[in-house]
């Protein structure tokens, strides 16, 4: 008995120290963030040992368990209208909210799930709540896209899948079969699916054969480049729960299937030193000291390597491809852009990925609203129900969809 006094407060400690990492007092319900940090690491450690013992893939067994605690089946309501169908090949989950007598037609978005181009679905609890209650808001048909993941497919097939979904979409006979304006379309995603929903609609401003194109989009803390992993956000919210940025670095080379021996130099800036040829070109277009408004510069300081390993670039090409890095796209593709939206947290590697955009944007000559968030993370919008609910959910879900209202 006495073996047991001692040995609960010794487990009570070590959960504590697991579960414990030190926050800015600004970020909203911080214990929640830490236990679902904590929940989420140890998932993640088992997944791994799991893959040590080449049993199976660890982001696999991770979505595999993601999925099957957390997928719903299609089911409609009375306020909205749940199918699935396919696309030029490609899943997706419609949301129809039903139609008034007096309206001819409907606003719609195409949403594309976050998840490191790796995780989660759009038949998840999240995602599908997420998008129920847009099409609800707005009274909007919403497409979620289900593109393949990786390891099933790496680069480019997930921009593939996006792109392809998006344009069978846009098709004027679709459109009209889901009785939506082909004028009041946009395209979103939320951190990698920001990602792909940039990078679409690059490619979709580009394409002189499409008769309809999204009239905004709306990137929700975005993630846009592999260039530099030390802006300022990511050098403050290196060891950030849910984001942090060696899980970032190992998501970008999962990826592109790279060789995961590369994630040091990659975190150092090996891979765009100064003498690395292919990345001149592009120093100029992601310079966060003329980018970043002073005050998320702080006195934070660029890390340039004089000497770096051109061979990175050689056996990654992607890079520096801007389907897969849309913030290094060149001045030309960024005047093409329709009106956009982007949302960013204080507490996330990936906010200057957001602002830099934002400001690149805007000086091509894009309406731009940057709508930045001081108390949020990485993630929140999607955690809105329990056991994960978070205030900083609610309150970016509401700025985003308020926006789209407002725009679309």
């Amino acid at each position: 008995m006495r073996a047991v006094w001692v040995l609960l407060p010794a487990l009570a400690a070590l959960s504590a120290y697991y579960v414990y990492l030190p926050l800015p007092g600004t970020v909203s319900d911080s214990w929640k963030l830490m236990l679902l940090d904590a929940t989420f690491r140890a998932v993640q450690q088992t997944c791994h040992l799991i893959h040590y013992f080449r049993l199976s893939h660890h982001l696999i067994v991770l979505n595999y368990l993601i999925c099957t605690f957390d997928k719903l089946k299609s089911v409609s309501s009375e306020h909205i209208n749940i199918t699935d169908a396919v696309f030029d090949g490609v899943e997706v989950r419609v949301f129809e909210p039903p139609g008034k007598p007096d309206e001819v037609l409907k606003r719609s978005v195409v949403y594309i799930h976050g998840g490191g181009w790796a995780l989660a679905s759009a038949r998840t609890s999240l995602y599908n709540n997420l998008c129920r209650i847009m099409a609800e808001s707005l009274n909007a048909v919403v497409v979620s896209v289900e593109y393949r993941l990786v390891p099933e497919v790496c680069f480019p097939e997930q921009f593939h899948d996006a792109l392809r979904a998006t344009k069978h979409f846009l098709q004027p006979d679709i459109l009209a079969e889901y009785s939506v304006d082909p004028n009041r379309i946009a395209i979103s995603g939320d951190s990698a699916g920001g990602n792909l929903a940039a990078a679409v609609c690059q490619q979709l401003s580009k394409d002189e054969h499409l008769t309809v194109r999204p009239k905004l989009q709306a990137l929700i803390y975005p993630v846009l480049q592999a260039f530099d992993f030390n802006t300022p956000s990511y050098q403050q919210n290196m060891n950030m729960p849910v984001l942090p940025r060696y899980v970032m670095i190992n998501y970008w080379i999962d990826y592109f299937n790279g060789n995961h021996d590369l994630a040091h130099s990659l975190l150092i800036n090996n891979h765009t030193a100064l003498d690395v040829g292919q990345a001149l070109s592009y120093r100029g277009r992601l310079n966060w000291t003329s980018l970043l408004p002073s005050s998320f510069k702080k006195n934070y300081k660029p890390v340039v390597q004089p000497t770096g390993k051109a061979e990175i670039i050689q056996e990654i090409p992607a890079l520096l491809d801007v389907r897969a890095v849309p913030l290094l796209a060149e001045n030309e593709t960024l005047q093409l852009q329709p009106k956009t939206y982007i949302l960013t947290c204080e507490n996330d590697v990936l906010r200057d990925d957001g602002v830099m955009y934002a400001k690149r944007l805007e000086n091509a000559g894009v309406e731009v609203t940057l709508d930045h968030f001081d108390d949020c993370f990485h993630g929140c919008m999607i955690f809105t129900i329990w056991p994960t609910d978070f205030s900083a959910g609610i309150q970016t879900r509401n700025s985003y969809i308020k926006w789209l209202d407002e725009n679309l």
